[in-house]
């Protein structure tokens, strides 16, 4: 299932032949090593992913997505991309070609809101979905928002969803949902890549029992120096989550939370780690409160979810070394244009947490859906 991965935590580590096929993995200033793959996985059969989904086990499916179809589609949203990082907003470029032809009297476009109130938000767009030139999908909306607070840190996101962001309960509208999907759709036309993607779509039937639906959708554009820090994706009424890799290549580590734990522990607690922890955590005091839950796994877990959970932070999403242990146990993943990358989010105890980085010199366009039975 994983790419014949090598990883070496700093350059001096990289054999002197063919260097050129390692790339650091640099993330918001931090360096966590170097990764080179030779190898792509063979694709696995369907009751292998489905298996691999009921143990809270990430999939990557290599090559399903024929990107090559979808080049100009790509092409536009990075040229999207681009205006919006030199304009700092995101209305007035959907109110020109291609974009208001393709949103049309469908999804009419009735406000905008430069998210004052949101360090990462750049701008949010309001539409509507009409029919038959009656409105049937109220407060739909777009917002385009920086990934971190970095400013050496390019990487955008295109969020598609509705009502009153982070208070409302998607789940509890479905239609409003599915309609949020239909308008990503139609801004970024490569979305069919999944939703309309046979093979992805037998796959998920059979994970889901059922007809899929692709909800809370995200557009992503990781740039060099991004990329997410370590979280999951738990959503009321979502099964998990669907991203795939259009443009670029990324570094992922994917594994349940459970693993997540075990991992800390085994590499917090092991003695020949010790300057490294004292390196991530210098202040005394932090060390020993981070001991201390170490020895409850229930407090440890309960302290991940929280908003501000720093004194692991700083080891998963800052170490290289605990990097690699993650990948020496098989938790770590690349992905290329065409690739797809299945992650079960079956709640906060057993769900997939994950982060990524981007590879190379480019922003690459990924998308990202959150997937449930229709």
């Amino acid at each position: 299932m994983i790419r014949d991965m090598r990883y070496v935590t700093d350059s001096h580590q990289i054999p002197s032949s063919r260097p050129e096929e390692w790339q650091p993995l640099l993330r918001r200033g931090f360096e966590l090593g170097w990764v080179s793959d030779d190898a792509r996985p063979a694709a696995p059969a369907a009751d292998e992913v489905a298996y691999r989904w009921r143990q809270d086990k990430a999939s990557i499916l290599p090559g399903i997505i024929d990107v090559a179809s979808w080049q100009s589609e790509i092409g536009a949203a990075h040229a999207l991309m681009e205006e919006v990082l030199d304009a700092d907003e995101l209305s007035p470029l959907l109110e020109k070609p291609p974009y208001i032809d393709r949103l049309g009297e469908t999804f009419p476009l009735v406000a905008s809101s430069f998210e004052e109130h949101d360090e990462q938000g750049i701008e949010k767009v309001y539409f509507d979905a009409d029919q038959d030139g009656e409105p049937i999908a109220e407060n739909l909306w777009c917002k385009a928002s920086w990934l971190s607070f970095i400013e050496e840190d390019a990487s955008l996101r295109f969020r598609f969803s509705f009502g009153m962001e982070c208070l409302e309960d998607v789940a509890a509208d479905p239609g409003r949902q599915l309609w949020a999907g239909r308008l990503c759709d139609t801004i970024f036309p490569e979305s069919k890549s999944i939703t309309e993607n046979p093979q992805i779509l037998s796959i998920l039937e059979n994970i889901v029992g059922g007809e899929p639906a692709f909800v809370e959708r995200i557009v992503y554009f990781n740039a060099p120096n991004g990329g997410a820090q370590m979280h999951h994706d738990v959503e009321r009424g979502h099964d998990g989550v669907v991203f795939a890799q259009l443009s670029g290549s990324t570094f992922w580590l994917a594994l349940a939370k459970p693993l997540l734990i075990d991992a800390l522990i085994d590499f917090i607690t092991n003695p020949a780690n010790s300057d490294e922890v004292t390196r991530l955590l210098p202040d005394a005091t932090d060390r020993l409160a981070l001991a201390e839950m170490l020895s409850d796994r229930a407090v440890l877990s309960a302290y991940m979810d929280e908003f501000d959970h720093e004194l692991v932070e700083a080891v998963m999403d800052r170490s290289a070394l605990f990097t690699q242990h993650l990948v020496e146990k098989g938790y770590g993943y690349i992905l290329h244009a065409g690739d797809v990358l299945l992650m079960p989010q079956r709640d906060l105890d057993n769900c997939v947490w994950h982060s990524v980085i981007c590879l190379g010199d480019e922003p690459g366009e990924a998308l990202s859906f959150a997937v449930r039975r229709k």
